[in-house]
Formats: C-alpha cells, structure tokens, sequence
C-alpha cells in the first residue's frame, strides 16, 4: 500500500502552481492565447483575490460585510502613489500599499466588529461609501471623479500581467489554505460555527474576528495593488457599492467558505461578462438569469463548503486507470 507523505503533495501543488503561471504564456507566444483573452484572464485572477477576501470575512469569519471594495480602492490608489508620487519601485510598492491597507482595516475592524449581522453590513456600506466620497475630494492625489492613470511596465506588457496575476493568486491561495488548516483558522470558523460555544472553550471571539477582517483586508490590498497595475487607470467609482457586491456574488455563487470554489466563480463570471457583450443590452438580462438558475440548482454554490484538491483528484485518477489496466489484465 502507498503512503502518503507531506513532500509528495507539496512537490504536486508546486508544479500545479507553476503550470498555472507559465502555461497560459506558452499560449500566448503559439499565438492561441490572444492579448484581449489574456487581460480578461488577468482580471479574472483580480477578481478571484477579492472574491477570497470577501470570502474570509463571510465564509470563513461569518461576517457579512459590503465594503470590501474600499479595501480595493485603498490598495489600488495607495499603490500608484507610491510609486508614481514617492518613487519607490512598483513591488516595494505594492507591498508599502498592502501594509497600509491591512492597517486601515485593522483600524476599521475595531468599531465596526462590535456589531454582527445587518447592522455590520450597513455600517461597512456606509465605510465604502465614505472612501468612495473622500477619493472623489482628494484631487490633488487621487485625480478626483476623472480617476488616475498608472502606467508600468505591468501595465504596458500583457504577458507580464498575467503571469504575476496568476503567481499572486496561487501564493495567496496557497498561504490562506495554510492558515485555515492551523490552529488560529480553526479558532476563526469555530466562531463563525457558534460564538457561544467557541467562547466557553475560552476562544477570544472579538479577537479572531479581528484577525479574519485584518486578513480579507491584507488580500485586498494585494488585489488593488494588482487591479491598479492591470487595469492602468483607478477612479473612486471602484470603492462603491455595487463592486462590494459583485465580489459577494463570486462567494455565493463558488460556495460559502471554499476559496476554490469562489475562484473558479470570479473567473467563469468574469469571462462570461465579456462572452455576452455581442447580446448588447441584453447581457444585463441573461446574465443575472444564469446567476439565478445557479441558485436555484445549486443553492450552495458550485463547490458548497469543499474545496477543490488536486492531489485527491490525481489519486483518484490514477486509482482509475489502475482499475482499468488491470481489468483489462485480467480480461486477456
């Protein structure tokens, strides 16, 4: 009987990993991969990041929050003016933009973490509202209502994009997968389970709800840097609430508490927003028909609560071409 070790799913997610990143460039050099596809691949891996910050604080958490999309504004506008105001290369940049977002919502988090439910989703509404509002009012560094341009090298060359994109999302997926499996993921969704039962075992409920919204707030900010360098241009519109919740929708629809499974969302919707522009306006109508066939079939989501394993998926594979090789055995 084989055993299963550690090293051998590693090594397995590792080439997984780096197929995803490089793949989708061998297609773009053969000329199969267009560079419209590729920017729309790019902004599904955009989407797919929000989608787990999202699901961090409403799968994972259990949380509903609507002001995510600040958290992007924030990233993506902070970004460009780190680099583009004090100078700093586009990765210190990134990285000085993500710090700052994951401050903002620690900083957020505290009073807004004291209420739950409805009251909680109103009170992140009105913060993404108020980011949205202030963006609008600073001229001086955020352009106004006209937006900011940010042109890099990321931006300029497509293939690029789509690489750090998909490197960005598969480390991200890879760290969050990690972080759920711990001791610290397991006290968070123990509070999301039930908050009085996780308290009487002496779990600190205030304390792991601030560490999953400072953590969908550190994921946001990775996915505003990204989204600035991607799209090339940020206008505050980008904070309101209508982009809250189609990030919300990529949860619902990938399933409740399964990254994979919001993943796998973002992208099919991202592109199938694109796919229906020759239906005009009636995209706006087919589009919401399909999110609501999905719910009425698979009321959790595509995945539900699972989570999409490659390894399990390899060994049931291989399990199945054994079976077929030695039953072809035994036939002859």
């Amino acid at each position: 009987m084989a055993v299963k070790f550690p090293l051998r799913s590693a090594v397995i997610l590792a080439v997984i990993g780096v197929l995803a990143v490089f793949l989708p460039l061998l297609l773009m050099k053969a000329g199969i991969l267009d560079p419209y596809t590729a920017h729309i691949i790019a902004m599904g891996g955009v989407n797919a990041i929000m989608a787990m910050s999202v699901n961090v604080i409403v799968g994972i958490t259990g949380q509903l929050s609507l002001g995510q999309a600040g958290f992007l504004a924030i990233g993506a506008y902070s970004c460009i003016f780190f680099n583009l105001d004090m100078g700093l290369p586009l990765p210190l940049a990134a990285a000085c933009a993500t710090v700052l977002t994951t401050f903002a919502g620690f900083l957020i988090g505290f009073p807004v973490l004291k209420l739950s439910g409805d009251y909680l989703a109103i009170v992140t509404l009105g913060f993404g509202e108020i980011i949205r509002v202030v963006f609008i009012n600073l001229k001086a560094l955020t352009g106004g209502p006209n937006g900011r341009q940010f042109t890099t090298v990321i931006v300029l060359n497509g293939e690029l994009a789509l690489a750090v994109v998909t490197a960005v999302l598969v480390l991200v997926l890879a760290l969050l997968q990690n972080f759920l499996r711990s001791t610290y993921g397991r006290a968070v969704m123990a509070v999301r389970e039930d908050e009085i039962a996780a308290d009487s075992v002496g779990i600190d409920i205030f304390r792991y709800k601030m560490l999953g919204f400072v953590i969908a707030a550190f994921i946001a900010g990775i996915g505003g840097s990204l989204y600035a360098m991607v799209v090339g241009f940020v206008k505050p519109d980008i904070a309101q609430f209508l982009k809250s919740i189609d990030f919300l929708i990529y949860v619902v629809l990938g399933g409740m508490g399964s990254m994979t499974g919001s993943i796998l969302a973002a992208y099919v919707l991202t592109y199938l927003q694109e796919f229906l522009r020759f239906l005009q306006d009636y995209r706006l109508l087919i589009y919401p028909l399909i999110l609501i066939f999905v719910m009425l079939f698979r009321p959790k989501g595509l995945l539900g609560a699972r989570e999409f394993s490659f390894v399990n998926t390899l060994d049931r594979l291989a399990a199945f071409i054994r079976g077929k090789t030695g039953k072809e055995k035994a036939d002859v």
